[in-house]
Formats: C-alpha cells, sequence, structure tokens
C-alpha cells in the first residue's frame, strides 16, 4: 500500500501579501542565501507561529525567530530589513527560546509606526532553513492574508 505524503501548513506570521522571495529588497533573502521560502508585504504588528514546534531560536534584538517542528523542518522568520539595527526596540517578544509553541500562537508584536518612522522595510520572510527536509512547498502570490491564516503548504 502506498500512502501520499499529505502536505503541511504554514500559517502567515502578519498580515499582509504574499510575495515571492526574489522580489524582497535585500540581496541576502531575494538571492535565498539563507534558504528558500516566502515573504509577506507587512500591514499588520503581530508575529504568530507559522507552525507547532519548538522555538529553536530568539535572537536577542527579537527581529528573527526559528522554529523546529517535531518532524525536523525548520523554520525562520525575519521580521522587516535590516531591523537587527534596532537592537529590540519596537519588538516586544512573548515568548522564549525553547518555548514548545502552537501554530498561531503570538510571539512577538512590533510597534509598527516606529519602525515605519524609522525608514524600516517591514516584509517579513518565512526561510526553509534546512532544504533537503522538504520536497516542495507551495504558495498563492499576490495572495492578501491575515496572521494565522494559511499561507503556504509544504511536503
Amino acid at each position: 500500500m502506498f500512502f501520499k505524503k499529505k502536505e503541511k501548513e504554514i500559517l502567515a506570521p502578519i498580515d499582509g501579501e504574499i510575495i515571492k522571495m526574489e522580489e524582497v529588497k535585500d540581496p541576502v533573502f531575494s538571492g535565498k542565501m539563507m534558504g528558500d521560502g516566502f515573504a509577506i508585504k507587512a500591514s499588520g504588528n503581530e508575529i504568530k507561529a507559522v507552525v507547532s514546534g519548538t522555538l529553536s531560536a530568539v535572537f536577542p534584538s527579537k527581529h528573527a525567530y526559528g522554529i523546529t517542528t517535531d518532524d525536523g523542518m525548520e523554520f525562520l522568520i525575519h521580521i522587516g530589513i535590516d531591523t537587527v539595527n534596532e537592537n529590540g526596540n519596537g519588538f516586544e517578544s512573548t515568548a522564549n527560546q525553547g518555548d514548545k509553541v502552537k501554530a498561531g500562537d503570538t510571539l512577538i508584536k512590533i510597534d509598527r509606526d516606529y519602525l515605519l518612522s524609522k525608514g524600516y522595510d517591514l516584509t517579513t520572510m518565512v526561510i526553509f532553513t534546512n532544504a533537503d527536509a522538504y520536497k516542495s512547498f507551495n504558495t498563492e502570490y499576490g495572495k492578501t492574508v491575515k496572521a494565522g491564516e494559511v499561507a503556504a503548504t509544504y511536503k
């Protein structure tokens, strides 16, 4: 008997429009140097867990976090471009490294007005950092999503 590998859902980390990684205005992301994935032109201010798993990384600057699923898939969520330069200003984390999280849990709140006033692009990237752990992913580019809604699938 053959079993088709079921697609798994990836939730939107923030409200906004799904765009291709190649459209991100930073060569590290658009060149997929950290891995493939998708991005969201952010319009919200809450960052949610894209999958259930363990919070494997929370950067001290709170601009990025990593989640590892029970099946070994690794996701890096990077909030904005060059926002690391704020050293945590404009970010309020509600979770800590090592925490178990459920898809859709709020992890970080951003002060959108503050970060925009500093000139930051708040496009948020969802990166698959271990490319060998999945066969493919699918998303609908140009679609507008709310944080916590299904943004993509992978298998």
